[in-house]
């Protein structure tokens, strides 16, 4: 179910947003979200994340209910010569108050839109074994690849796999 007023809209600067996104990946990472950051995650740690994201192949998309961001995706253009066809979708993040609410689902459309028109063919991922993202990688017709185990660290040190995935939009 898509909650109602959510917007999708691609950020060029991140300045007068970095408050707010950063507010999301402090959430995003206290509540167990494996996207390369551990908690407690400083606010002075995800501003500099933040302020350093953005670069002529990194296109970033907001999602909005009420003006206010509630998740986030990032397309990762590849710019080898024989990877010009393919990107990488990065961290997808729902806000812990927002889920269940079509959001992640609609920034996987548009990116996806937004990688066809870039004239990409091929989108890969990776994720945590057993998150949530995976059911929803699935459903929208990404292929599990492989497993790789022991790729992320948690918080009490423990080892997770990884699963990575693809989907062909040709």
């Amino acid at each position: 179910m898509l909650a109602v007023n959510v917007k999708i809209e691609q950020l060029t600067s991140i300045g007068e947003h970095i408050s707010e996104l950063s507010e999301l990946l402090v959430q995003v990472v206290e509540d167990g979200a494996s996207i390369g950051f551990l908690p407690p995650l400083k606010h002075s740690e995800a501003d500099n994340y933040w302020e350093n994201v953005l670069s002529p192949e990194v296109i970033l998309f907001v999602a909005k209910i009420n003006n206010q961001i509630a998740g986030t995706v990032q397309l990762h253009l590849c710019t080898k010569d024989n990877g010009n066809h393919r990107a990488e979708i990065a961290k997808l993040m729902t806000h812990p108050n927002d889920r269940r609410n079509g959001i992640g689902r609609s920034l996987m459309k548009r990116a996806e839109e937004r990688a066809k028109q870039e004239g990409r063919s091929l989108l890969v991922l990776d994720t945590r074994k057993g998150d949530p993202s995976n059911r929803l990688y699935s459903s929208i017709g990404y292929i599990q690849a492989g497993e790789i185990p022991n790729y992320a660290k948690s918080a009490n040190g423990e080892l997770h796999p990884t699963i990575f995935y693809y989907k062909s939009l040709a």
